[in-house]
């Protein structure tokens, strides 16, 4: 009953919630954008029915992002008001900029886009979506930026007279290289997503044989869209753990559950870390010089062990291990099947194995922007800006028990909207395009402007 504790458990709920709905938008968006570009090039009517048929699914998941995205700002002030009163003057300016440069462009250009099928030309209409689809990851971009701030806090000064963190450097807290990664990083964990999303859902038709030629250009729209970005997941995910290495050094010895100081620091296949002891109580098949190798690019480099840094300072090692491998696994994985997909492209409906491959495969990029989320969270602790302000400094004055109320409030709302967001996108699936009329005022070829 730790005031501290439930808040967190509380953000994280949500958070994890949040995240199982909004990555999709911000990929798919751009999928979506792209189809109805084919149509208004080529007037192609199955561009656009395959843009009304994912874009049902893409209103579903922005539906139930916005509705959560507000009750994890609300949090800011009922939950981390300590945090909110000392960061604020920089948190609070991004988090601002996002929902009025951002959030609300999108949320207009969607209504826009919902209610123009029939009022706009196919290259408006095409624009439109395109402007929605900037707009989606422009807000990502900011939230982003908030984030990256709060793993490696620049451009500020601490002002003694108002007991506060205050902005002094705008420009360096949204280009430094922390927030440039976090983005790309992010961003492109998101489009894979999308990608395994949209073919998963198309291998499920191919393999009953309906609608195949809808689902077969799907299935390749978004295969191209993965092979990519997952590749750049992978290379990124590298750059990324060097800049952990300088900025959180803590952090990258969880990851990898080292514990001693020196050169040449090894990788090992299996390891279990044991806090208490402060060691590995299992530690084989070592590759040498691969940590080093891979936090400064050097095998002989040396890398801090958590040996080195207060107990009081030192991450949750197992959690913080155990989704970091799950994570770069997955990455790996992701790379693997859609190099199979890209192989096979032109025989798909002769390759049932690659399609059950790809079906069973939609939560697994789910997953891994979880134990992303897992690593970039858990393992700045005890942190929540980090070196500058620790969680149990940030939390509100509050009761426990209002904290377990709300908490058990949001696991059943949060429930109930669960069941229904993916009853009605199990049931759209299931209907498939011919669920979707296609649009009866739309121009047959594409032509500039408004009707």
């Amino acid at each position: 009953m730790d005031v501290v504790w439930l808040s967190r458990l509380q953000f994280a709920a949500a958070t994890y919630f949040h995240f199982l709905f909004v990555p999709l938008t911000l990929g798919l968006s751009l999928l979506i954008a792209v189809m109805e570009t084919r149509f208004a090039r080529g007037g192609d009517p199955m561009w656009q029915r395959m843009a009304r048929f994912w874009g049902q699914l893409f209103l579903i998941n922005f539906a139930v992002g916005i509705v959560t995205g507000i009750t994890l700002e609300f949090q800011f002030g009922t939950n981390w008001s300590r945090y909110s009163a000392y960061v604020g003057d920089i948190f609070g300016s991004l988090l601002a900029i996002e929902a009025t440069a951002a959030f609300f462009l999108e949320s207009t250009f969607i209504g826009v886009w919902i209610f123009g099928w029939k009022k706009l030309s196919p290259k408006a209409h095409a624009v439109v979506m395109w402007l929605v689809a900037i707009a989606s990851n422009l807000s990502a971009v900011w939230i982003l930026t908030a984030n990256a701030w709060m793993q490696h806090p620049v451009g500020y000064t601490i002002s003694q007279a108002a007991g506060r963190a205050e902005l002094t450097d705008f420009l360096a807290v949204v280009t430094q290289r922390a927030a440039l990664m976090k983005i790309a990083h992010t961003l492109s964990g998101a489009y894979v997503l999308a990608a395994f999303f949209v073919m998963g859902i198309s291998a499920y038709h191919l393999l009953r044989r309906q609608h195949q030629e809808f689902f077969r250009r799907s299935f390749r729209l978004a295969l191209g869209f993965g092979l990519v970005f997952s590749v750049v997941e992978l290379i990124q995910g590298h750059m990324h753990a060097a800049d952990v290495a300088e900025m959180q050094p803590t952090k990258l010895a969880a990851m990898e559950s080292h514990w001693e100081t020196g050169p040449q620091a090894p990788i090992y296949l299996l390891s279990i870390p044991d806090e208490e002891a402060g060691r590995n109580a299992v530690a084989i098949l070592p590759l040498p010089g691969a940590l080093s190798l891979l936090a400064f690019h050097d095998p002989s480099a040396v890398v801090q062990g958590l040996a080195d840094f207060p107990r009081e300072d030192r991450p949750p090692v197992l959690i913080t291990y155990i989704a970091f491998r799950v994570m770069v696994a997955l990455g790996a994985y992701f790379v693997a099947v859609a190099l199979l997909g890209w192989l096979r492209r032109n025989r798909l409906e002769e390759s049932p194995w690659i399609l059950k491959l790809v079906l069973f495969s939609i939560p697994l990029p789910y997953l891994a922007i979880a134990m992303g989320w897992t690593v970039a969270e858990v393992g700045r602790q005890p942190w929540i800006v980090y070196g500058l302000m620790r969680t149990r400094d940030a939390a509100s004055p509050i009761a426990a028990g209002q904290v377990l109320a709300t908490l058990i409030g949001f696991i059943v709302v949060y429930g109930l909207l669960g069941m229904v967001a993916f009853g009605l996108m199990v049931r759209t699936v299931r209907k498939g395009p011919d669920a979707v009329p296609a649009a009866a005022g739309s121009q047959p070829t594409g032509a500039a402007g408004v009707r």
